[in-house]
């Protein structure tokens, strides 16, 4: 048995990042983690204009840039009959004028030494939490086991707040009976790497579209992250083909991908994920508050996910501080504050969902595999073509990408000087 102010479940970006805030404001808080560390591979490893600034604001922006990672500059949309920029990161006017592709498990071991700088803070990995603790309707904590010591008695840590960070398969949030509204999507998507040469270039994100068929490209440096939209549902039967099909779909798209596309030599190589997007009506009740991905499952588009995420534990942070440290902590005070987080981010999240509702109602696959590119290119759609006649206006698709509809702000409380060297 165990006491914290606030347990956060899951050591992901959003719980990190609360972590760290509540810990500089002087609260008491746990984050259990089930892993035992974070060296895995994440989809995820994009660090937006928004979260850079958040980073800079915070003080860590030196070793931030100590970590290992390659700026994404452009994003470009490429259709058979042209190409056009449709985010210029650098008209935006904030600090760090792009999106640093940088593997996952760097950003938060960043956060954690940080975190763990305080004395309030506390991370506990291996804790797979199974359940809420409930007494009188209240959410009053955690049972976790050690996933390093099977067989072990399961622990219990109790906490004047739970707050479910454990993305899109919440234990937290399936448990709690919140209400969940779901989105049809029309499409899964297949995640792939192909390696990145030494000539490939500047690293710029880049949207292949050729028909229904869509592939997305993430330079990462060594590598291209690829993810290519298949019809829901049809992984099983697409798979039945030889991989030298997939093979041929990439390269009609990009020729260039042909002396490669060979180092997918397996369908293990392709992996699938079943694309959510959904959101909770409400995303608290009285002892438990859900953020990120456990309140909103977003589609990888744009992979704004983390960036809602990150902005999302900047909010709580903000309102539950000061409920947390007082010195005799009301819990309706807590709730109030809980309340107060989705009242504040529910809005932004609504408007990116609805934008990513529309991108995939344009994505429309059709029931049955694509066939050969057209005869005749398909033409730019006119809002594209504005993009590459005005190149001003890729300043707005950069903002929603880069930094969101509602950036938030380190508070003042939480705000460092960066550390001199060896300090």
């Amino acid at each position: 048995m165990g006491r914290t102010g606030c347990a956060i479940v899951g050591g992901g970006p959003a719980g990190m990042v609360l972590g760290l805030l509540l810990a500089r404001a002087g609260a008491d808080v746990t984050v259990l983690e089930k892993h035992g560390d974070f060296l895995r591979d994440f989809r995820g490893d994009t660090v937006h204009p928004s979260t850079l600034a958040l980073l800079d604001e915070l003080g860590l922006w030196p070793e931030m840039e100590r970590l290992p990672w390659t700026p994404m500059r452009r994003m470009r949309m490429i259709f058979d009959g042209g190409d056009v920029t449709i985010a210029d990161f650098g008209r935006l006017r904030t600090p760090h004028r792009f999106i640093a592709m940088v593997p996952q498990w760097h950003l938060l071991n960043l956060l954690a030494a940080e975190a763990e700088r305080e004395p309030g803070f506390r991370l506990i990995r291996h804790a797979d939490v199974i359940a809420p603790t409930t007494a009188g309707g209240r959410v009053t904590g955690v049972r976790w086991v050690d996933r390093a010591s099977p067989g072990e008695p399961e622990h219990e840590l109790t906490a004047d707040l739970v707050v479910a960070c454990d993305g899109r398969d919440s234990v937290l949030r399936a448990a709690s009976g919140l209400p969940l509204r779901e989105f049809p999507v029309p499409v899964d998507s297949w995640w792939l790497r192909l390696p990145h040469r030494p000539d490939d270039g500047e690293a710029i994100a880049s949207i292949r579209r050729s028909g229904p068929r869509l592939l997305v490209m993430l330079d990462r440096g060594d590598f291209y992250q690829m993810n290519f939209l298949i019809p829901r549902g049809t992984d099983d039967k697409l798979r039945e083909k030889p991989i030298s099909a997939f093979h041929d779909q990439l390269t009609e798209l990009h020729p260039w991908l042909h002396d490669r596309v060979g180092e997918i030599s397996s369908w293990d190589d392709v992996k699938l994920l079943k694309i959510k997007l959904n959101r909770l009506r409400r995303w608290s009740r009285p002892g438990l508050l859900c953020i990120g991905d456990a309140a909103h499952a977003m589609s990888p588009i744009g992979g704004i996910g983390i960036n809602l995420a990150v902005q999302d534990a900047v909010a709580a942070a903000r309102y539950l501080a000061g409920p947390l440290t007082a010195q005799s902590p009301d819990t309706s005070a807590i709730d109030r504050a809980a309340r107060r987080v989705q009242r504040r981010r529910l809005w932004p999240t609504a408007a990116t969902q609805g934008l990513q509702r529309l991108m995939h109602h344009q994505d429309r696959a059709p029931s049955k595999p694509a066939g050969p590119r057209p005869e005749s290119p398909e033409p730019l759609p006119p809002p594209l073509r504005l993009l590459r006649r005005f190149p001003r206006l890729q300043r707005g698709p950069a903002r929603l990408f880069g930094l969101g509809f509602l950036p938030e702000h380190a508070p003042d409380w939480a705000r460092r000087e960066p550390l001199k060297s060896g300090s």
